[in-house]
């Protein structure tokens, strides 16, 4: 590590002769290895980009010069060398590092990164706010890869870019990877495509010397574009999408080989115009189990850095996770009902889904990472006579959000958005924690909320949205395991709108909605000890409210507790407030949920101390109250 310990930003990389770039690049990825290999995080990605990151750094006089990172698992090496290196253990834990690009945490991060396909459209802003200010020679460039290229704001980015004068370069970072298997036509264009390195040579001398002289005039660009781009397509046989949008193309190239992508970045980054370099790597690279089996490696937990064998939580006499459940379920009402099919956007693994592709490949969807085009997707399939369970994660179901209101919701389609890792998920932090759906969700006409307490409630709650005329039905679940060991009951319908009551009390009403309500029981037998006896009640569906149920409480109850893993702002706890306030019901009512701020990065338990939703800080609201 003789050479990154001297490496403290990147104005000490670009001290370094060219011909000690190999020797960083192996020793930032030998440091990636050592440190994720106890400390969890998005592996595989990063360690293919290292030689991306050491040119780009290199390259380009950062943090003035910005580097616009797509979604982020790329951008673990980009953090050691920006001043982040000695507190890097301390990635995506509870007061450390966040495990994505964010400018409250490094001026060297120039825009948040947890969503994908949004660092062209990003770049492109800041491209044209430097022209705008007259900032001539501040280069900007947006890396975008890891699949994120399936995503329509990527395109959205790119046809903008073509219309707008800037400078901007893009980064095509094609590992074949996004974290599944990348679908769709334009992957396999992107490992088809080919270019002339010579050509392009060619191509930039004739047309500096054609310029210097006075042939080209602005108003004749575009169609001297034209004319060149069909040209190239004659003479290769094969026409270019990026060219197609009046966007320089070039590669593709080896972008693993640090000193060539230096090379051909110092050739085409002082170019005018918006230009595009597809690189391609190896998405793992340097760590045989990860370039073999990327998809498992993506993130891959805790691991043996000497032999690479995973530490790997067997659940043999624990829970199973929420999202197994999902998919073991999915496929046993598929089997019952040829008219289920399911779909995803790229995340076939982390929702299960995968379980429906092995047992029935037919009806079993990966679009991509596209998630509006994954709702209206399933909008289509249900007015024509198909019952789509639509699984998408919580924070990335808000990219579909108009798609919701207009496909789905105004045609009263039936079908079922279930929504996983909905609340507080962790390590991820701020960009991945599904803390809106229910507030963003509930004003929604023709939609039923609901979330379940347990795994039986989640099959129920599945059972019950597979039948006929039952419209758009979402469900929503937490990330991580669930409650019981038996779990594979008969089916039974849960009436739509209805809770139940799960223990009587005198002194407080507590209503809860899905599986933080384990924790409410475990509180409300802490606040007895305290000798508060609290009434709990599980409401199980946010939209239709159980209004009979809330009758009861308002009449009975002059003190209410709602707790949901949620943002407390617009979901169950403003429900129950609009409900008793427009019913004449004068209670005294805390809400707890997600408070009304962004959520850093830690474990469950310190995220729900910290929000004030564990067992100990509810037990005391209840004796507060």
């Amino acid at each position: 590590m003789s050479l990154l310990k001297q490496i403290n930003s990147p104005s000490d990389l670009r001290l370094l002769k060219p011909e000690k770039l190999v020797w960083v690049c192996k020793e930032l990825r030998q440091y990636l290895i050592e440190v994720l290999a106890e400390n969890p995080g998005h592996f595989a990605s990063s360690l293919g980009a290292v030689e991306l990151t050491v040119a780009l750094h290199y390259a380009f006089n950062t943090p003035y010069d910005r580097i616009v990172w797509d979604v982020g698992h790329q951008a673990y090496g980009h953090k050691i060398l920006t001043r982040r290196r000695d507190e890097f253990s301390t990635l995506r834990k509870f007061g450390g590092i966040s495990g994505f690009p964010n400018p409250a945490e490094s001026e060297y991060d120039s825009f948040i990164a947890g969503h994908a396909s949004n660092s062209i459209s990003a770049a492109l802003g800041m491209a044209v706010a430097s022209k705008l200010k007259n900032e001539t020679d501040r280069k900007i460039v947006a890396v975008i890869g890891d699949g994120s290229m399936t995503g329509g704001l990527a395109f959205e980015g790119l046809n903008n870019a073509s219309s707008t004068p800037n400078n901007l370069l893009i980064i095509l970072n094609d590992n074949n990877m996004s974290i599944d298997k990348p679908v769709g036509g334009m992957s396999e264009y992107l490992v088809n495509i080919t270019a002339s390195q010579t050509y392009n040579t060619i191509r930039y001398k004739l047309y500096n010397t054609l310029k210097d002289k006075g042939f080209f005039r602005e108003g004749k660009k575009e169609a001297i574009l034209r004319f060149n781009n069909s040209l190239k397509a004659l003479l290769t046989q094969q026409h270019n999408i990026f060219e197609g949008f009046n966007i320089r193309y070039f590669g593709p190239v080896d972008g693993n080989d640090v000193n060539g992508l230096v090379r051909i970045i110092n050739n085409i980054k002082n170019m005018s115009g918006p230009k595009l370099l597809h690189i391609r790597t190896i998405k793992g690279k340097g760590f045989e189990p990860a370039e073999k089996e990327a998809t498992i490696w993506h993130a891959p937990g805790k691991f043996n850095k000497e032999t690479g064998e995973r530490m790997v939580w067997k659940p043999k006499d624990e829970p199973q996770l929420y999202q197994d459940i999902f998919g073991h379920t999915l496929v046993e009402l598929a089997k019952e009902n040829e008219r289920i099919v399911g779909i995803t956007p790229a995340m076939p693994t982390g929702s299960s889904m995968i379980y429906l592709m092995k047992e029935i490949p037919e009806r079993a969807f990966d679009v991509g990472i596209a998630e509006g085009h994954a709702v209206t997707y399933a909008a289509g399939l249900a007015k024509e006579g198909m019952l789509p369970f639509c699984n998408i994660y919580s924070s990335f179901m808000q990219r579909a959000y108009d798609q919701i209101i207009h496909d789905a919701a105004m045609q009263k389609l039936g079908m079922v958005l279930c929504l996983d890792r909905a609340g507080l998920v962790g390590e991820d932090g701020a960009t991945h924690h599904g803390a809106f759906d229910l507030a963003y969700l509930r004003c929604i006409p023709n939609l039923t909320i609901a979330s379940p307490l347990n795994e039986i409630t989640l099959r129920n709650l599945m059972f019950t949205a597979s039948r006929p005329e039952m419209g758009v039905f979402t469900i929503r679940y937490p990330r991580g395991k669930g409650e019981l060991k038996d779990w594979e009951t008969p089916f039974e319908i849960l009436p739509v709108g209805k809770g139940r009551k799960l223990k009587d009390g005198k002194d407080v009403a507590v209503l809860s909605i899905g599986p933080i309500g384990n924790i409410v029981i475990e509180a409300v037998e802490k606040a007895k000890e305290s000798g508060v006896d609290a009434a709990h009640y599980d409401m199980i569906y946010l939209k239709p409210i159980d209004e009979e149920l809330l009758h009861e409480v308002g009449k009975n109850f002059h003190r209410i507790v709602t707790v949901e893993n949620g943002t407390v702002q617009g979901g169950l706890g403003t429900a129950v407030m609009e409900f008793m306030m427009e019913n004449g019901y004068t209670p005294a009512i805390r809400r707890i949920g997600i408070p009304d701020r962004f959520i850093e990065h830690g474990t469950i338990p310190e995220l729900y101390h910290l929000c004030g939703m564990d067992a100990e800080s509810i037990a005391k609201t209840l004796g507060e109250i």
